[in-house]
């Protein structure tokens, strides 16, 4: 880290919720079991991210609508930005959604990291998600992914520095279940920040542990927090 540049630290959450705006809510009529399963939220989310937020005092910025409305963890050009429920909308439906929903998260993150960066931070921004044990048959058998571009060498050391904190407490795997540089909010950051001034960590946990072990859940709020309240301090 450049020594006149002092850390500070974002957090956010792109699928604290499964809301649907009330306009909206026929084009998602009889669709409940879908908007309450994973696909429709990131469950635990929103409550760990408020957690760790809380611990370490640092800013939180969720977004509580549906990805199924429109998902606001992908590019305004990726095909699956609009679901099933919202591809076939005319289009001034589609750009009331970008300009009502997406946009704004999106410009109020990239305005607090700028604002961050004029007062001579390096900011740490940590995504905060949940995933299913299971997709499509496949079983992921760990607790935490911890996503990262391994290009950036400031986010690769960080990212291992993390994994290692973890310890064997929990299991920990590197660029799973999706890879860093997939297509994302963080790594179309990363276009607009330099890795000396913006490290972007996705963290995604199974949700598995907010649905089955509160003990296990809460340590690993706790855990996470010391480590980026020692982060902030460095």
């Amino acid at each position: 880290m450049a020594s006149h540049l002092s850390p500070e630290i974002l957090i956010t959450c792109e699928h604290a919720g499964n809301k649907i705006p009330a306009i909206y809510k026929p084009d998602f009529a009889g669709a409940d079991d879908i908007l309450n399963s994973h696909r429709g939220w990131d469950p635990g989310a929103a409550e760990l991210a408020e957690c760790i937020s809380g611990s370490i005092h640092a800013p939180l910025i969720s977004c509580e609508f549906s990805r199924l409305l429109i998902e606001p963890n992908r590019s305004e050009h990726h095909p699956k930005l609009f679901s099933e429920f919202t591809r076939s909308l005319p289009e001034d439906a589609k750009a009331d959604l970008l300009n009502s929903y997406y946009r704004p998260h999106r410009k109020r993150v990239i305005d607090e990291i700028y604002k961050l960066v004029s007062l001579n931070k390096k900011v740490l921004h940590a995504g905060v998600h949940t995933f299913t044990p299971e997709l499509n048959g496949r079983l992921r058998e760990f607790d935490v992914g911890l996503l990262y571009d391994p290009s950036r060498q400031p986010e690769r050391k960080f990212a291992g520095k993390w994994k290692k904190h973890f310890g064997n407490r929990f299991r920990v795997r590197m660029n799973q279940p999706y890879k860093g540089k997939a297509d994302g909010l963080i790594t179309s950051l990363r276009k607009l920040f330099s890795e000396e001034v913006y490290l972007g960590i996705e963290l995604e946990v199974n949700h598995t542990l907010y649905f089955e072990s509160t003990e296990k859940w809460e340590e690993l709020c706790v855990s996470i927090s010391e480590f980026l309240a020692n982060f902030s301090r460095s």
